[in-house]
């Protein structure tokens, strides 16, 4: 059970990272689908990869932003956000849950490949993102 918890906490922290590959420019705007998979040595179950599609307004695209934080009781904290090129990096801590990580995604017009290493005292995990252009967006 501690396991278990422990995994979804370093989940929720690598969820952080979602809006970070959706805002990135100079992506087009429109509808992307960005996919994570999470690996987790010496855990007992492995998770599978997580995919979640997601339109990105002309706003976004133009003016990148450090991720925010989505989770209301989470003291998580992007710093040291970097764009060099078509490679933006960061770091990421989480003061209450002990998680410290950084990341980087490389990026073109229509994809992206990253990934994000993390640590939660002596447990590391690593975290693989790609994602793809869609489309435009569905209308609503």
């Amino acid at each position: 059970m501690k396991t278990r918890r422990i995994m979804m906490l370093i989940a929720a922290a690598a969820m952080l990272a979602l809006p970070l590959t959706a805002t990135a420019a100079p992506m087009k705007a429109g509808k992307w689908s960005t996919t994570m998979q999470m690996d987790m040595p010496g855990m007992p179950m492995k998770m599978p990869p997580i995919t979640v599609s997601r339109c990105v307004t002309k706003e976004e695209a133009e003016n990148p932003q450090p991720p925010k934080d989505q989770q209301k009781n989470s003291d998580c904290k992007i710093s040291d956000y970097k764009r060099d090129g078509n490679t933006i990096s960061w770091t990421m801590s989480c003061e209450k849950q002990g998680v410290t990580g950084k990341g980087q995604i490389t990026y073109s017009a229509e994809s992206y490949d990253g990934s994000m290493q993390m640590k939660m005292g002596e447990r590391e995990m690593s975290t693989k993102y790609s994602g793809k252009y869609l489309g435009e967006c569905d209308e609503k």
